[in-house]
């Protein structure tokens, strides 16, 4: 039987192949539903879907989904990251994004990101612009300059602008491959 995240990867490239879907385990179903392929889990439905008529994919999947972080990070493997606001439904769209060649795609709480930063900042001597963390801004990835954390918010400096976002917010980042 079919873990769920190889599953959710199996739909993923079914879609990705505009191929029609059949899968199943204890909690998750995928099939095709007239042009669009679904995947339902089962206690909350509809979690995951894409048009399977699409020449360049959109995934969108369900925001308060449980599944959520595992269906993020299966995309985040074959670049598709979170692209825009959540329509009516509550689904949200995933476009596929070029990485750049050394970096790996991160889709996480924003915490996440701060507590890598403040570890890797201990190491750091140079003033030289840092290349470690990239973060998506205005659709360009951006270098992380510094990350503060106060009252809640997490303020995220780059070379073009500061951002700020709650803790528990999920952002698209990019983590430098270490050459070792």
């Amino acid at each position: 039987m079919l873990l769920d995240q190889e599953l959710i990867a199996d739909f993923i490239k079914c879609s990705l192949n505009r191929r029609e879907v059949l899968l199943s385990n204890y909690m998750l179903r995928a099939e095709t539903a007239y042009d669009t392929n679904q995947l339902i889990a089962k206690k909350e439905g509809i979690i995951m879907k894409a048009e399977r008529g699409n020449i360049n994919p959109i995934f969108y999947v369900k925001g308060n989904s449980s599944y959520w972080q595992l269906v993020n990070e299966t995309l985040a493997n074959y670049s598709f990251i979170l692209s825009g606001e959540k329509d009516k439904l509550e689904f949200y769209p995933f476009h596929y994004y070029q990485i750049p060649k050394g970096y790996k795609l991160m889709c996480t709480r924003s915490v996440v990101l701060w507590q890598m930063w403040w570890k890797y900042k201990k190491h750091i001597r140079s003033r030289a612009i840092p290349l470690e963390f990239l973060i998506r801004n205005r659709n360009v990835w951006y270098p992380v300059r510094d990350l503060i954390i106060s009252q809640g918010f997490i303020y995220i400096r780059t070379l073009g602008t500061e951002l700020d976002i709650t803790q528990d917010d999920w952002i698209t980042w990019l983590r430098k491959i270490d050459a070792n």
